[in-house]
This record gives C-alpha cells, structure tokens and sequence, in this order.
C-alpha cells in the first residue's frame, strides 16, 4: 500500500472516531453528512485551530466544550443571501401565498436560517401578500451564532446592496430599504419584521419533526448530506406538513429518486418547490 493510501486510511478513522465522539460525548450527529463535505470542514477547522491532526483535535473536543462549539461550526451552512435567488421568491409569491391565504393561521418552519438573509426575505413576502398577521416562522439552525445574527437583523452595507437589486429582480412593491435602518457601514432589519418569529436551536440529524406545517423551507442545506440523511429529513419535514402543505428546497436539490417522491406534487420545478398530497 502506497504512503497516500495509508494516509487517507488513518484520515478515515481519525474522521470516524471524531463523528462518534461527538455523538457520545455531545450528542450530536453528523455521522451520516457527506464523507467529502466532513473532511473538508475539518480540514479548516484543525487549520483555523493550530490543531496538527484530527485526532488531537478529538481529543480537545472529549475535554473543552468551547472546541465543541468551535467544531461544530464548521458544520452548519451559511451560504445565504437577501432574496437569493429571486425567481424562488417570484414562485412563491405566484404559487404559494395563494394557497396560503386560504388557511386561517399560518405556519412556516424556516430549517437551516442560518444568518438570516432569506429569513427577512420570507418576512417581507409575507408583508408584501398581506399574511403577515397570520402568519408565523419557526425559523431554526444547528448554529447558535448564526442563529443570534439572524436574530439581531444587522448586516453590512454591501449585503443589504446585493439583496436591495434581488429585490428588485424579483418584483418588491417598495425598496428593499424600507425594511431597514441604515447606518454608516451596516443595517438593522425592521424590527416589525420579526414580531411572528420563534428562534430555536434544531439538528436536522438528530431531532424531531414540528407538526402541521403549512410550509416547509429548506433551502441549500441538504446537498450537504448522504442520500440516507436526505431521505431521513425529508421524511420529516413530509410528517410536518398540513396536507396539501408546501416543501421549498434550494436549487440543486430534489425529491426525484428519494422516499417521498410520490407522495408530493410537483409545484414548479425550477423553484423546487412541492406540495404535499392530500390522502383521499
């Protein structure tokens, strides 16, 4: 055996050994996340870290709960933006909030806010569609950082200027900056934008669905998993779901060749969006 082959041999186990420390000793786990995606990650964080090895850092991650916190995230995705993708939100505002409309109460799970760009932009649609009122958005992540920015709205100028021509794109009744206060380098999302909005700390991997959903969105966060792990959450987020209930799924995914395929109508096939059938 080649010396490269026995090096990512011994990368193999010290990724394996880390993934089940984690799970034993926090809790979590990423035991199912793509193999590729996971050494990458790690990769960066025994860089970032001045950590020689994985295995060392395995070992800091058994005694430090303040390395598990650092570990950890490496893992939570926030690739997000303000009405990233705007055609996404054009659907969803042509082909949803409709439908929406005719439930008295709305409730909307946001899986994977990360930071909170696409959080605000499904707020602001719901201002837009007048279903704000009724209207309320679990938005959760693995990640409590991510979730505290998302929860404190603030971002920099030149975010707020790529998703002010997003906006536009997409076809907002205003400017995207009536929906915040800007100041010299940064700005604050409206406050009114985040009355109807639980915060909540949620592992895809590992924890339980919320129930009778009318929507789902989770964007971007599943092409970050195995296809068992795919097939896991997407089962959850069907068990979710209102009958007749919406997925929203980010741009390179699919329930094509999964275990809930038949069980949701395809609603636009560009915007990945599905709706959930109704038993007869």
């Amino acid at each position: 055996m080649s010396h490269a082959a026995k090096a990512m041999d011994i990368q193999h186990i010290e990724v394996e050994l880390l993934l089940e420390a984690l799970y034993l000793r926090y809790g979590y786990d990423f035991r199912e996340y793509a193999r590729e995606t996971v050494v990458r990650r790690l990769e960066q964080c025994c860089e970032d870290l001045g950590t020689p090895t994985i295995s060392e850092l395995t070992g800091k991650l058994l005694r430090d709960p303040s390395t598990f916190y650092r570990v950890i995230s490496y893992f939570s995705v926030n690739v997000t933006a303000l009405f990233r993708d705007p055609h996404f939100y054009t659907a969803l505002r042509d082909r949803v909030l409709p439908m929406l409309r005719t439930w008295p109460h709305v409730k909307i799970w946001d899986a994977g806010c990360a930071t909170g760009e696409e959080l605000y932009s499904l707020a602001i649609l719901l201002v837009e569609g007048g279903l704000s009122s009724r209207a309320r958005i679990y938005a959760t992540d693995l990640s409590a950082a991510a979730l505290d920015t998302a929860r404190a709205g603030i971002y920099p100028l030149e975010i707020l200027a790529q998703g002010g021509r997003n906006y536009f794109e997409f076809g907002g009744s205003y400017s995207l900056a009536h929906y915040y206060l800007a100041g010299r380098e940064a700005g604050v999302m409206d406050a009114r934008l985040r009355q109807n909005i639980t915060f909540a700390r949620h592992n895809l991997a590992m924890d339980k669905s919320f129930g009778e959903m009318q929507a789902v969105i989770c964007r971007n966060v599943l092409i970050y998993f195995n296809r068992e792990l795919q097939d896991a959450v997407l089962q959850m987020f069907w068990e979710s779901l209102d009958h007749g209930g919406y997925l929203c799924l980010g741009n390179n995914e699919s329930i094509s060749f999964t275990s809930v395929e038949k069980r949701f109508d395809v609603v636009d096939a560009q915007a990945r969006i599905y709706k959930k059938r109704v038993l007869r």
